[in-house]
């Protein structure tokens, strides 16, 4: 089991999660966080911290598409260890239906 990130986390990217992590394993994308599944340890301590409640156990049904992109990008996207500051419309976009179709952006972050 791996935890990843869905796209509620799409242009809202807290990055409480972030601080959290014992191994580090959040790569940062233009709008977005990833996590690398071949890192994370599946602890559970960045499921709570997320605002969005965008993290979730790979086990839970309809998730493999997610594990695919975190996968994907946390091989291209820089690392990420500390928290950054969040989109200025953050809260606004939380709970917006369709982010990954309407928003997501493959650039990498700036790996704050």
């Amino acid at each position: 089991m791996t935890y990843v990130v869905t796209e509620a986390c799409i242009k809202c990217k807290f990055m409480d999660c972030v601080e959290v992590c014992p191994v580090d394993c959040f790569y940062e994308g233009e709008n977005m966080l990833v996590i690398n599944p071949d890192e994370c340890i599946d602890c559970g301590v960045c499921e709570p911290e997320c605002p969005p409640e965008a993290i979730k156990a790979d086990t839970e049904s309809g998730l493999e598409k997610w594990l695919s992109v975190n996968s994907e990008y946390s091989r291209s996207w820089p690392n990420i260890s500390v928290k950054g500051e969040a989109p200025a419309d953050a809260k606004e976009m939380q709970g917006v239906e369709d982010k990954f179709e309407k928003f997501f952006n493959p650039a990498p972050g700036t790996g704050s």
